[in-house]
């Protein structure tokens, strides 16, 4: 507090500085910036005259949104398609000081929503006769529902007139690797679904991981278990168990989008495990299952892939299994086969304008009612709303 003295006839009091009871000065204000679709920057200079500010809080017009912090403060939540102009207040614990001067005016972009399936490359399966199944590719939705059980996503909020980047996934392809090769992953702008985990060998007590997890192979200790898949992407593999001999047990279906891969069987003379389910979404207007993993390798009985496209597991040693299916992400059945290549499918509402499918990108549109819906079959590159 800032006093000083005065003497009155035989008395002294205190005078009161006015600068501890008062509130600031009102800022001046600077430039107001667009940051983001519907976020923006404004900057200010604190007055250096009078009383010290605690807090600068930024409002909009129209709106009344407002944000405080130090230059320049980020203004969050507009309206897209608005011009916006800013002020600044200053405050501390006397109160309020006048509003600045508005600042220059800004316009928020055009934002749209769009849904999306990203469903990434299933994986493949060694050259060896006692694989585990591969597990699919991950999948993220935000129709009809997502992988792993996970919540359904939200639609992906995008400015018209902006380049945003799509790969879709390829499959894994299969080798004489000790384990099968992961399924790459598929991308939508932010939104990346991992590939699937490519099938164990019956050499091998390694497992892979992926999108969904890929399934062990014959070798290892009873019930070991198969890959790890990615959270509200996709399940784990299945175990390995020994059948009554060295040797006889099935191998671990491929993890799914929608269920585990199953565990091998000591049955029928060594049974490999059937690929976990897929997920079935309905973004095309129809119900279509995506991401079934592959079933694994098994001397005594065949094996089944997980509904929406795994392979399915071959019998003899050495022999070839089934390649998942293209565009669906589905894993490769046990023995020698390729994961399904991934897909990236999305759905807007026709009144929004046309889509622009970038070099590099294979696709389509199609309409269903009121949507239009864009299928991306391969490739990589940009993709833009106008």
């Amino acid at each position: 507090m800032t006093v000083k003295s005065v003497k009155t006839g035989n008395s002294t009091s205190l005078a009161v500085g006015n600068t501890s009871i008062a509130a600031p000065n009102a800022p001046t204000i600077g430039t107001a910036t667009k940051t983001g679709s519907t976020t923006a920057t404004v900057a200010y200079t604190a007055s250096a005259l009078g009383a010290t500010a605690t807090t600068f809080t930024a409002t909009s017009n129209p709106g009344s949104v407002t944000a405080s912090g130090s230059s320049p403060i980020t203004v969050s939540g507009l309206t897209s398609s608005t011009a916006y102009t800013f002020t600044v207040k200053a405050t501390n614990a006397n109160g309020d000081s006048a509003a600045s001067a508005a600042s220059n005016s800004i316009t928020t972009d055009t934002v749209i929503a769009i849904d999306y399936l990203v469903v990434a490359g299933g994986g493949a399966t060694p050259n060896d006769g006692r694989a585990g199944g591969a597990g699919a590719g991950g999948l993220r939705s935000s129709v009809t529902a997502t992988g792993g059980g996970g919540t359904l996503e939200s639609a992906k909020i995008i400015s018209l007139s902006t380049n945003y980047t799509v790969t879709v996934g390829a499959g894994g392809a299969a080798d004489s690797s000790t384990d099968g090769n992961n399924g790459s992953d598929s991308i939508f702008s932010t939104i990346t679904s991992t590939g699937g985990g490519g099938g164990g060998n019956g050499l091998s007590t390694s497992v892979k991981s992926g999108g969904c997890g890929g399934g062990r192979g014959w070798s290892g200790a009873p019930n070991a278990s198969g890959g790890s898949g990615t959270a509200n992407q996709g399940f784990a593999g299945g175990a390995h168990e020994t059948g009554p001999n060295e040797g006889q047990g099935g191998g671990g279906g491929g993890g799914g989008a929608g269920a585990v891969g199953a565990a091998g069987s000591n049955t029928s003379g060594g049974r490999g495990g059937n690929g976990g389910a897929g997920v079935a979404v309905s973004i095309t207007g129809t119900s279509v299952t995506y991401a079934g993993g592959g079933g694994a390798s098994g001397r005594g009985t065949t094996s089944s892939g997980g509904s929406g496209g795994g392979g399915a597991g071959q019998r003899t040693d050495y022999g070839t299994g089934t390649a998942g299916t293209a565009n669906t992400g589905g894993g490769a059945g046990g023995g020698s086969s390729n994961g399904g290549s991934g897909v990236v499918i999305l759905r807007y509402l026709t009144s929004i304008g046309t889509i622009t499918i970038g070099a590099g990108l294979t696709g389509s549109t199609a309409t269903d009612g009121s949507y239009k819906v864009t299928t991306l079959t391969a490739g990589t590159g940009n993709v833009s709303w106008a």
